[in-house]
């Protein structure tokens, strides 16, 4: 389904679970779940089928980026954090959700933290998965060198240094497998719509000087930052970042060991655990 969040602005989502359900003499209302996928580039399929494990107590809401998957394309001018984040407004608006708990993975969490700094009121709870709030291209390239070897440490760095096709390539040769602790579905990156195009951009523009932590301190519900211990690619010195810049008052922080990029890929059991509670307190 699309939906229209400003003229002629369209977003592809997609909606698993029930807003009520029936509980006594009364329809109770479950909170909703909106998540921030990855990238940028990619769109929400690498969400699923995983979080069809939390349909029973939150309505899920997948949605594609602008100019991502699904969703309309749209001109480079608006591949913005500052344009996503206030994206997140605009499809709950349009769809007419109220304080909704948004779950940010990878490039979706440099999207939540920037909704958080821009819009500090409008979530009830935020989840930080696996992200960044600045490149610091070192802490990966000594993350994929220690996992991969030199050759992805190299591989890493040119990359990141100059994102583009052929570097892409490399980077998929030597440093991608080592995203996760755990074999992936061979079938994932099929299913994914890419425009490789945002990915390059972004990477090597607004991504390169992008400091987030500032807004950071604007939060003003829970937050809580997930990471794995073995993610090469937003290494856990990132997350404790981003927890030491939020508020104490609202931080919450899980660190999963044995675990990549994305808990609920190597150890969903664990994962889910601490999304439910925290989802449900």
């Amino acid at each position: 389904m699309r939906v229209e969040i400003e003229p002629g602005v369209r977003l592809y989502f997609d909606v698993e679970g029930t807003q009520f359900v029936p509980d006594g003499p009364a329809l109770r209302e479950k909170p909703t779940l909106l998540l921030l996928h990855g990238g940028p580039g990619f769109d929400h399929s690498a969400f699923r089928p995983f979080f069809g494990r939390l349909a029973d107590l939150a309505q899920v809401i997948y949605y594609d980026h602008r100019g991502h998957g699904r969703s309309d394309r749209r001109p480079p001018e608006e591949w913005t954090l500052d344009t996503f984040a206030d994206d997140v407004v605009r499809l709950c608006d349009a769809l007419g959700i109220v304080k909704p708990i948004v779950l940010g993975q990878s490039f979706g969490g440099f999207v939540a933290q920037r909704y958080l700094a821009r819009h500090p009121d409008h979530p009830s709870k935020v989840i930080l998965s696996s992200t960044s709030p600045h490149m610091m291209r070192e802490r990966k390239d000594a993350m994929f060198a220690q996992l991969g070897g030199p050759a992805a440490g190299e591989s890493s760095k040119r990359f990141w240094s100059d994102p583009n096709a052929e570097t892409w390539d490399d980077y998929g040769v030597h440093c991608r497998h080592l995203y996760n602790t755990t074999p992936q579905d061979p079938h994932g990156a099929a299913r994914t719509i890419h425009n490789f195009d945002i990915l390059f951009a972004s990477a090597s523009g607004e991504q390169r000087t992008m400091n987030l932590l500032p807004g950071l301190a604007n939060a003003r519900c829970p937050v809580l930052v997930m990471v794995g211990e073995a993610d090469p690619v937003c290494p856990v010195a990132d997350a404790r970042d981003i927890a030491a810049a939020l508020p104490p008052q609202w931080m919450q922080y899980r660190a999963f060991p044995n675990v990549g990029h994305g808990a609920w890929r190597d150890d969903a059991d664990a994962a889910f655990a601490e999304l439910r509670r925290f989802i449900l307190e």
